[in-house]
This record gives C-alpha cells, sequence and structure tokens, in this order.
C-alpha cells in the first residue's frame, strides 16, 4: 500500500506537472526551432511574443465571459485562442515588416538580428504590460479538476491522492494536435516542404524558385500560432503574468538547444527534458520517501536539492552543459 501511495504521490507532483510543462516547452521551442532554422537567428522576442498572444486571448476570454459565452467544463479561453493567435499573427508580420525585413533585405549577420530582436522584445514587453498591467491574471473558468485528489482518494481507498486539472489534460491533447498539424504541414503539403529546403539548402532552394518572402511569411504565421497556443496554455495552467514569460524564454532556448536547434523533433525532446529537469530536481521528495524507506529511516527534512525559486537555474545548467560538451544538441541540429 505504501508503494502503490509513492507512486500515486510521484504521479501528482512530478510526471503529471512535468508532461504538462514538458508539452508547453515544447510548443515554444517549435516556435524557437523554426525561426533559427529558417530566418537564421535566435528570436529573443519569442518569450514576449507568447505573452502578447496570451494577453489577447485573456482579454477576449474576458470580453466572452462578460458576455455570458462558455464552454461548459471547459475554460472559455479556448473559443478566444483563435482571436489571440489572429493578434499574434499581425504582431509578427507587423514587426518583420517594420523590422526585420531591412537587416534581411541588407543580409545582416545573426547577430546584428539578435540584438534587434532583443529591442523588439522591451518594446513587446512594455506593450504588453501598459495594457493589462504587471501582475497575475487569472482567466481559467470550467471544471477545475478531471479528477479531483478527494474522488481518487475515495475510489481507490489509498491515503494519498490523484489530482488531474483541467487545463494539464487540455494542454496534453492539444499540444499533440498542434504538433501532428505542425509536422503533416511540414511534410505534406507544398509550402511545408519548399519551407524545409530552404531550412536545408537556401542557395538552392532559390534556385529552384521557391519564393523566400513567401517562406519568411509562413514561418511568422506558424511560430504565431505555436507561441500563442503554448502561452496560453501555460496561462490556463499557472495563471497569465507578463515578466513570467520573459523568464520563460531561457527554459525555451534550452529546449530547443538540448534536442538541437532546427530540429522539430528535438525541440520536443528538449522540452520535455527540460520540463522533467526542473520538476525533479526542485520537488521535495519527503513525502515520496517517507512511504518506500522502512519506518525510522524516514527523513526529516524536505529532500530537495533546489527551491522552486531557483527552477529556471536548472534550464540554465543543462543549457551550458549541452553547449560544452554537445553543442548540435540530442537530435544533431544546427550548431550554436
Amino acid at each position: 500500500m505504501d508503494f502503490l501511495n509513492a507512486i500515486v504521490a510521484l504521479a501528482n507532483f512530478v510526471l503529471i506537472p512535468g508532461i504538462a510543462y514538458g508539452a508547453q516547452l515544447a510548443l515554444g521551442a517549435l516556435g524557437v526551432t523554426l525561426i533559427y532554422g529558417i530566418l537564421r537567428f535566435s528570436n529573443f522576442a519569442h518569450g514576449d511574443t507568447m505573452a502578447f498572444g496570451t494577453m489577447i486571448t485573456v482579454l477576449v476570454t474576458w470580453w466572452m465571459q462578460a458576455q455570458g459565452v462558455s464552454l461548459g467544463p471547459l475554460p472559455t479561453a479556448l473559443l478566444a485562442l483563435p482571436f489571440g493567435i489572429l493578434g499574434c499573427m499581425a504582431l509578427v508580420l507587423l514587426t518583420d515588416r517594420v523590422v526585420y525585413r531591412f537587416y534581411r533585405e541588407q543580409k545582416a549577420k545573426p547577430m546584428i538580428l539578435v540584438i534587434v530582436s532583443t529591442g523588439v522584445m522591451f518594446i513587446t514587453n512594455g506593450l504588453v504590460r501598459l495594457i493589462i498591467g504587471p501582475g497575475d491574471q487569472r482567466f481559467a473558468d470550467g471544471e477545475r479538476f478531471i479528477i479531483s485528489a478527494r474522488d481518487f482518494k475515495a475510489m481507490t481507498g489509498l491515503s494519498e491522492g490523484l489530482g488531474i486539472k483541467t487545463t494539464q489534460g487540455i494542454t496534453v491533447v492539444v499540444a499533440v494536435l498542434a504538433v501532428a498539424a505542425l509536422f503533416w504541414f511540414l511534410n505534406r503539403t507544398r509550402t511545408g516542404k519548399s519551407m524545409r529546403a530552404y531550412s536545408d539548402n537556401e542557395d538552392l532552394a532559390l534556385l529552384s524558385g521557391i519564393n523566400p518572402e513567401r517562406v519568411v511569411t509562413y514561418t511568422w504565421l506558424i511560430v504565431a500560432a505555436l507561441t500563442t497556443v503554448a502561452g496560453t496554455l501555460y496561462g490556463l495552467d499557472k495563471s497569465f503574468k507578463p515578466f513570467v514569460y520573459f523568464q520563460l524564454l531561457l527554459p525555451v532556448f534550452a529546449a530547443a538547444i538540448v534536442g538541437g536547434l532546427g530540429s522539430p523533433l528535438g525541440a520536443i525532446a528538449g522540452g520535455f527534458v527540460i520540463a522533467f529537469s526542473e520538476v525533479t530536481i526542485t520537488y521535495a521528495w519527503k513525502k515520496v520517501l517517507g512511504y518506500l524507506l522502512p519506518e525510522g529511516l524516514e527523513p526529516s527534512g524536505l529532500v530537495q536539492l533546489l527551491s522552486t525559486d531557483y527552477k529556471f537555474a536548472v534550464s540554465f545548467v543543462i543549457l551550458l552543459i549541452v553547449l560544452l560538451f554537445r553543442p548540435t544538441g540530442l537530435f544533431q541540429g544546427k550548431s550554436v
């Protein structure tokens, strides 16, 4: 019985949160890897692009809630998500036309585009804070749990309860659908094949008659959709706070680099590697060990390697290790 309680506690506090967080990071990392693979630069404004798309979703969600529109047990934000994606698409296309296109035409070095994207990051961050404010904003509604810890205890008779939040279930389902749609688009459509060809060999793609501006536009549109979905799922699971999305840039980039920049499969794998690393290192193992160890040997302390306040430091350390020993990542992406 104690062993089952330990498994349930592990699932409740490590496995399920890790899977949900990993899915969110994977979607964000896919956007990073597409921009690096096709547009040839690291977009430091990525986290705040997530914040902008999520902000539009939050504002439309609040409006729908005020009008009495809902999805019953599901969050109303799912209805507002298409509006957030459209708003984010408008932002990234405007940014590309006003800022990035000039440097692209000048054949600017990737480092110049990184510096430019940092400027875009600060402007977008300020714009989001100005519109919605710097504080925590909650917009989740509907049923909170698919199964609550209390119901699980009543069903199983275990002393440890398993709670699966609705937002965690939605995160996994939406992430799987988004990734499946992306891979279908890249592998089955003419535009997707053009994007892959442009990523693999830009000169050969241009000689083949591929329109580079069309490839750039579609890349930005896909990135806007992925970032808004990732940001909204993260906001539903936790809460929406602009500065947190600025901080998310580190684990998202770490996920993309660990998996291999330019490799979509690598971005997904990297997202789960970073997520589970953060969750396991910052989790207090006292409860699980208390169930597993013989009586009298239970730990008196929390058995926590790092406080949750330092979870982003885990991403940074993993990022440094990968850059030092395997700069192409797990899936042999482009070297940083």
